[in-house]
């Protein structure tokens, strides 16, 4: 019998051990929290100094991109003199090609004069070949009738020799100029052309810096739409982790009415509990004066321990149509449907999370119990929903994306399997179907944190 309540005894003083002991445990956690508070605020600091980093590459970027722009502008400028001078060489090569075609109209007509020419010279050389030459002559002077006649036909003589000389003379001066004009518009055409293959190399060089810059101008705008996508990113980071923030202080806040609740039914235990034991003490004594009624202190040792309190618990849920059943581990499946697609590469990009897709109106519960830290519309999620979660004293995130609908606000406590929202289409979204990410830490714009939910919740 004595066994029997120094066991109770013992059994009353462990739980009441364990009851007074369950604060320093809470403590913990809330150190926990307040750790996860300051380490947010630690990273919101570090996010806010990428911010400026990232603005201050956009700004060099668009500084790189105005003067690459300027000097296009520039260049432009001189592409469209170059091709003034080109145009202007054009015009005078048609004009000297127009002064080539006139001049060989004067050589057609210059050649047909010094054609003529040469007949004229031809008949007079077969003339004189057939008088013999000197006899000509001789009978010009001998045949003369008078010494008066002999003056006329010596000047006759004398004027055709001359006029043949005069021919000759203005054969061969015929003969330069066609020689010299030849020349002076060859020579001016050529020199024409030189100038017009120098002006277009001139302005091709000049179209090539234009594509160069024009190529640079991309290239930079390129890089500005990155760093302004990692500054939307990061800026969303932000914002996230503000919210977070928030999260864990309303988190903080539950926790320490839940202490201060756990504190008043530590103490009215702690009372209760010492109440039994002095109670059992009593019995004890009276038991031990009535030693031979081992009967009846059977019954009232089973009549003490009948009063010893037992833990339950009940636990309800509704069944709602196409929401999962909650499971029993850590985290529950967001919603009914099948995994269309898996975390990993796609399209070129890390997946950071899985797609459930269903048809009809299907309703998105909360994996876990948790603080929605951010509920909003993004451009790439559509209506998303972030859940932090404090488990065993790690941080979650999850995350569900493009629904057609939220039913739950920032800053609002949601309890596991409860419904959160409407499956959709929202943001960057092809089909109806949830985006669920989970991440164990804090959502980050990279995803760092970013696990497989597949090996979390249930298939």
């Amino acid at each position: 019998m004595k066994k029997n309540i120094i066991a109770m005894n013992a059994s009353i003083m462990i739980g009441l051990g364990s009851i007074l002991a369950a604060p320093s445990a809470y403590a913990e956690s809330l150190s926990d929290l307040q750790q996860k508070k300051e380490s947010i605020q630690e990273k919101r600091s570090g996010v806010e100094s990428n911010i400026s980093d990232t603005e201050k590459k956009i700004d060099n970027l668009h500084d790189k991109q105005l003067t690459a722009e300027e000097q296009i502008a520039a260049i432009e400028a001189k592409i469209a003199e170059s091709t003034k001078k080109i145009d202007a060489k054009n015009a005078e090569i048609t004009q000297t090609k127009k002064e080539i075609e006139a001049l060989k109209e004067e050589i057609k007509v210059l050649k047909e004069r010094i054609a003529k020419r040469n007949e004229v010279l031809k008949e007079r050389a077969r003339s004189f070949q057939e008088t013999g030459g000197d006899v000509n002559y001789l009978e010009v002077l001998f045949g003369s009738s008078s010494f008066g006649d002999l003056i006329d036909r010596v000047g006759a003589v004398a004027t055709i020799a001359e006029a043949d000389r005069d021919i000759l003379k203005q054969h061969e001066l015929d003969k330069k100029d066609l020689e010299e004009k030849q020349t002076a518009v060859e020579k001016k055409l050529a020199s024409l052309e030189v100038a017009k293959a120098e002006l277009l190399e001139i302005q091709k060089q000049q179209k090539q810096q234009k594509q160069e810059k024009a190529a640079l101008v991309k290239k930079l705008k390129q890089q500005t739409k990155k760093h302004e996508d990692e500054k939307m990113g990061l800026e969303e980071e932000k914002a996230n982790l503000a919210a977070q923030e928030t999260a864990i202080k309303s988190a903080i806040n539950l926790e320490q009415n839940r202490l201060a609740e756990l504190e008043a039914a530590r103490k009215k235990a702690a009372a209760e509990a010492k109440k039994r034991a002095e109670q059992a003490a009593a019995q004890a004594a009276s038991q031990a004066a009535e030693s031979k009624k081992q009967s009846s202190s059977s019954g009232a040792s089973a009549k003490s321990s009948s009063s010893s309190p037992s833990p339950s618990s009940s636990q309800s849920s509704s069944n709602v149509s196409q929401v999962p059943a909650v499971s029993s581990g850590t985290f529950t499946r967001p919603s009914a449907g099948y995994v269309s697609s898996t975390m990993g590469e796609r399209w070129n990009k890390q997946h950071a999370g899985i797609d459930i897709a269903a048809s009809g109106t299907v309703p998105v519960v909360a994996a876990a119990d948790g603080v929605v830290s951010r509920s909003y519309f993004s451009s790439t999620y559509g209506n998303v929903i972030f859940v932090t979660h404090s488990i065993s004293g790690q941080q979650w995130t999850t995350v569900y994306a493009h629904l057609s609908s939220r039913q739950a606000s920032t800053g609002s406590v949601v309890a596991k399997g409860q419904q959160i929202g409407i499956m959709g289409n929202t943001g960057h979204s092809y089909g109806q179907h949830l985006h669920f990410e989970l991440h164990k830490g804090a959502w980050n714009y990279s995803k760092s944190n970013a696990v497989n939910p597949l090996n979390y919740i249930p298939n």
